[in-house]
């Protein structure tokens, strides 16, 4: 449904995007994790078909996003981090206004707004004015937009960006909703946990490049010989944080107050061997083991010195 070949973007000297390759299957749901600058929203643009690739070429459903933009444009719907919204209308009028857009009849546009509205819970604010909406609210309104023409892939740039924990969830369980119904989206978020829980399959970008892709099992630190570790104890802190730092398999070592949590690079003996050192020291310790690792760390572990 969604694939690119070679795909790059230069700016000039600057590249933006350098040969960008991916293959996302029908029904999937693909996860884009990178920090700001590192090529997402180029991507994201480029198969949206509102920028034009430097080289390499991009398709929708089968369909050249360069040369065949308007068959794109009836199969995707596509959600900027940041969209313009009409003040001055009501959720109904907005969703209306695009409908006709999309040339739906006037006379199929009331029950399929009512169905949308309840699809991102909104039924109760469909008289209500955009501007009178929450953010979290005007982003869902933003979803449903992206819907009107029943779009078979959908491309979400930060859906979730600014919204409150309550409407991270609600907006969450609306992208589950979407995926049951057979929608291929790509998704790119900087709220890396909730990724883990959508997406099929994630990749991994930085700098332009694309730098790991996969299952979001295989796309795993262990697979980089990385295991997440935690620590809990109940007292002597400072003594067992010194234990630990002075470890030579112990990385990226986090202090939670309660207990300790850090990236370890050693054998299962090299693990044995650090539980001895605490025990001998007298740390208390209530709980050493695996952690159940994010993506927050496996985007840490991939991209350590990329760029360097």
């Amino acid at each position: 449904m969604i694939r690119t070949e070679n795909l790059t973007k230069r700016y000039g000297k600057l590249a933006a995007l350098t040969d960008l390759n991916l293959q996302i299957e029908k029904g999937k749901v693909f996860g884009f994790i990178g920090p700001n600058g590192a090529g997402k929203s180029t991507t994201m643009l480029i198969l949206s078909t509102l920028l034009e690739p430097s080289e390499g070429r991009a398709y929708i459903c089968g369909y050249d996003v360069v040369k065949e933009p308007k068959a794109v444009r009836q199969s995707l719907g596509y959600m900027p981090d940041f969209f313009g919204v009409y003040d001055n209308l009501t959720a109904t009028e907005y969703l209306d206004f695009y409908a006709g857009a999309y040339n739906i009849p006037a006379s199929k546009r009331k029950s399929l707004i009512a169905d949308l509205l309840e699809l991102v819970n909104l039924s109760n604010k469909s008289d209500a004015y955009v501007d009178s909406l929450s953010r979290g609210m005007k982003q869902r309104l933003g979803l449903a937009r992206c819907l009107v023409h029943s779009p078979d892939v959908l491309i979400l740039d930060e859906p979730a960006s600014g919204l409150d924990p309550r409407a991270r969830i609600e907006m969450r369980e609306i992208l589950k909703q979407l995926r049951g119904m057979g929608k291929t989206i790509l998704i790119s978020s900087h709220i890396l946990p909730e990724l883990a829980e959508l997406c099929d399959e994630i990749g991994v970008i930085e700098k332009g490049k694309l730098i790991a892709c996969g299952a979001v099992d295989e796309v795993s630190v262990h697979t980089r010989g990385i295991t997440i570790m935690e620590v809990k104890i109940l007292n002597r802190f400072e003594e067992a944080q010194e234990i630990l730092q002075q470890f030579p398999h112990v990385k990226r070592l986090d202090d939670k107050n309660s207990h300790f949590r850090f990236h370890f690079t050693g054998s299962e003996a090299d693990k044995a061997e650090l539980l001895q050192r605490l025990i001998q020291a007298g740390i208390p310790v209530v709980h050493f083991g695996d952690s159940k690792e994010n993506l927050e760390d496996v985007f840490l572990a991939i991209t350590e010195g990329v760029g360097n």
